[in-house]
């Protein structure tokens, strides 16, 4: 049954989607933001910054609602200052919904940097076998996804609300202006060649060019936050979530070379990362912009490429375990290759890529 919503981080690749897809469910939903997005209809926007207490409350004065979705941080220049941070914002809002008493349920989205440890130690040192499975211990090192998860379970306990913990892989949707947004990114990247003639390379590791790997669709991980809000079975659970297929990038570029009508250069065993190879193109993407009449003459805006170098060049294969979630009646599932192509398609419906 549909309830009241609040979306916390609304801007944001797991954000916008979640409101959209609850919108259409029949949910009313709030978009917390510090600038709230203003092109989703239905939405009511709710503009406050949450690491101030004060202005939070007054922001979410008088809302009642039934289901918390927690889906934003902000990066900091420490691993120390992430956790101080991303759980403080986690809890003024959880502090700030609690006097109403209406919350039910909280979910939070973190993802696999649980197993694979925070981005000063991410891919390093002893991390558990593939696939990674929620049962698996947490590291032995601080994360703040664990502070954020400990944030979650304490709120829990003193106002009896159920949670979930959603863990994806790299996401792949639709926004601008995201931290981590490889999917844009790779878009950009490949329009960038295509104009210039600049040969589409793959970026990354051997071990990810040869390795199987998998990815989460932000439409289906917004389907399976409102299922673990609404299933009892799903209460008090952490959860992996992915597409449900594997591939391997050596197979997965040449798919993505297709759709944007450029030969795939051939990977010589080694990647020149994209904030290389990209470190000359913001006058590029301006006169791009100006010549397509594009919405975005940012780079910065689009691309993240030490996000997608980072995942790209890990040293390792990385799978994710889906069966919590299948057994307890979770079923869909969303091709990769698709994913990208819906994402590249919506970009060039909304004047982002030519």
């Amino acid at each position: 049954m549909a309830g009241s919503a609040l979306v916390v981080g609304a801007t944001g690749i797991v954000g916008n989607n979640l409101a959209r897809h609850l919108l259409e469910r029949g949910w009313q939903v709030h978009g917390l933001a510090r600038r709230p997005p203003a092109d989703i209809d239905g939405l009511t926007p709710v503009a406050a910054d949450l690491l101030d207490p004060a202005a939070l409350d007054s922001a979410l004065q008088g809302l009642r609602p039934t289901a918390v979705f927690l889906s934003t941080w902000l990066r900091q220049q420490t691993e120390a200052e992430n956790i101080r941070v991303n759980s403080a914002m986690v809890r003024n809002v959880l502090d700030a919904v609690a006097t109403a008493r209406s919350v039910r349920h909280v979910a939070l989205v973190t993802g696999l940097k649980h197993y694979l440890g925070p981005f000063e130690a991410y891919g390093k040192g002893k991390l558990p076998a593939t696939p990674f499975r929620e049962d698996q211990p947490r590291l032995d090192i601080e994360n703040f996804y664990y502070a954020q998860e400990d944030a979650v379970f304490a709120a829990s306990k003193r106002d009896d609300f159920g949670w979930s913990v959603h863990r994806p892989h790299t996401i792949i949707g639709y926004a601008v202006g995201n931290a981590m947004n490889m999917g844009v990114t790779l878009a950009v990247y490949a329009t960038i060649c295509r104009e210039t003639g600049r040969p589409f390379s793959f970026p990354g590791s051997a071990v990810q060019w040869n390795g199987l790997t998998d990815m989460t669709d932000a439409t289906l991980l917004a389907r399976h936050l409102e299922w673990a809000a609404t299933t009892k079975a799903a209460r008090n659970h952490a959860f992996n979530i992915v597409n449900g297929d594997v591939f391997r990038w050596s197979w997965m570029w040449s798919r993505l070379a297709d759709w944007f009508g450029i030969p795939p250069a051939r990977y010589a065993g080694e990647g020149i990362p994209l904030a290389r190879q990209l470190i000359d193109a913001g006058p590029i993407w301006v006169e791009i912009a100006r010549e397509h009449r594009l919405a975005e003459p940012d780079l910065g805006r689009l691309a993240s490429t030490w996000h997608t170098d980072a995942d790209l060049g890990r040293p390792i294969e990385v799978v994710t375990d889906m069966s919590k979630s299948r057994q307890l009646g979770f079923l869909d599932y969303q091709a990769t290759d698709d994913s990208f192509f819906k994402l590249f398609a919506r970009l060039r419906e909304g004047r982002i890529i030519p």
